[in-house]
């Protein structure tokens, strides 16, 4: 345990990049009486974040934390979210020798990807598998990794990487764009993803830090990897909607964006043990399933509210 905690101060946690799933986390933390603080990127969202009782400030590459001295003073976790550009991992180039400095923490996390294992032709990886990314995005993550790691390794501060599967949840499901109607039923048979709902996301980061493994590398997904029409159908099964036309698969490719086709160019099942094994996580939500109905019951509640 730090000085820090032993002085009888609430936990701190300070977030790098205060987005989804980070936010997630941090409202969790604050019904449990921790003290958030962290970074955004404009102006409106640290308003928003200052409603809820979370201090932040703007952050990019080139406008690094004006005392960040003031802003760890207190610290006792730290998480970061904020994705690699194409010059290195911007907490890391601005802050790692700070982070190293006031090295008083007991607890650091970084959010990195399951897009690092590449393409497996539909075979399983879990952690000890190697990293073969396809994308300049998954090379990016790696480096970013192996960055965070030789900070823990070099300064003995207590680093945890989170590879984190695609993400959903509350407004970002298949719920929500087969409401909108932006849905696409796209035809690859054996092609599967792997998922993770944003409030399994917070329950593992949660478990982390009670019970901190430095070094430590997690998958974060859930029990069943699954071809994305099948999540679209189940949605639509749930709304009581009819899906949308199933396209072949290559006739979807001719509109997709770069990002959406290098998240379509691997194919793999991720396993997720060692979240059950080390940290003793049980699921909230085992399968787009059980999430997608959780979802759908929160949909019918909310339009029925607005009635």
């Amino acid at each position: 345990m730090t000085s820090r905690a032993l002085a009888g101060n609430a936990p701190h946690l300070f977030c790098f990049g205060l987005g989804y799933s980070a936010n997630t986390l941090a409202e969790r933390l604050l019904e449990e009486g921790w003290r958030i603080s962290g970074t955004c990127r404009s102006e409106d969202k640290r308003d928003r974040l200052a409603r809820l009782g979370i201090r932040a400030v703007i952050f990019d590459r080139d406008r690094p934390l004006p005392s960040p001295r003031e802003a760890f003073a207190t610290v006792t976790d730290v998480l970061s979210s904020v994705p690699p550009d194409p010059h290195g991992d911007p907490v890391l180039d601005r802050h790692g020798a700070d982070l190293a400095a006031f090295g008083d923490v007991r607890w650091i996390g970084y959010l990195s990807t399951t897009g690092v294992y590449g393409d497996t032709g539909g075979a399983e990886v879990d952690e000890t598998a190697p990293t073969k990314p396809t994308s300049e995005r998954g090379r990016r993550r790696v480096n970013s990794e192996v960055a965070w790691l030789r900070l823990q390794q070099r300064h003995g501060l207590p680093v945890h990487i989170f590879r984190l599967a695609g993400i959903y949840g509350p407004g970002r499901s298949a719920i929500d764009q087969v409401l909108a109607g932006t849905a696409r039923r796209i035809d690859r048979p054996g092609h599967v993803f792997s998922r993770i709902h944003v409030e399994d996301i917070a329950t593992i980061l949660r478990a982390s830090m009670a019970r901190p493994e430095p070094g430590t590398l997690y998958n974060v997904c859930d029990d069943e990897p699954a071809e994305p029409r099948s999540v679209v159908e189940y949605a639509c099964r749930l709304l009581d909607r009819k899906p949308p036309a199933l396209v072949p698969f290559e006739q979807a490719a001719l509109n997709m964006s770069p990002m959406a086709q290098t998240f379509w160019r691997d194919n793999r099942r991720v396993r997720n043990d060692r979240i059950k094994e080390v940290l003793g996580v049980r699921l909230a939500y085992p399968n787009y399933r059980t999430g997608l109905d959780a979802l759908a019951k929160g949909s019918t509640t909310a339009a029925s509210s607005n009635r």
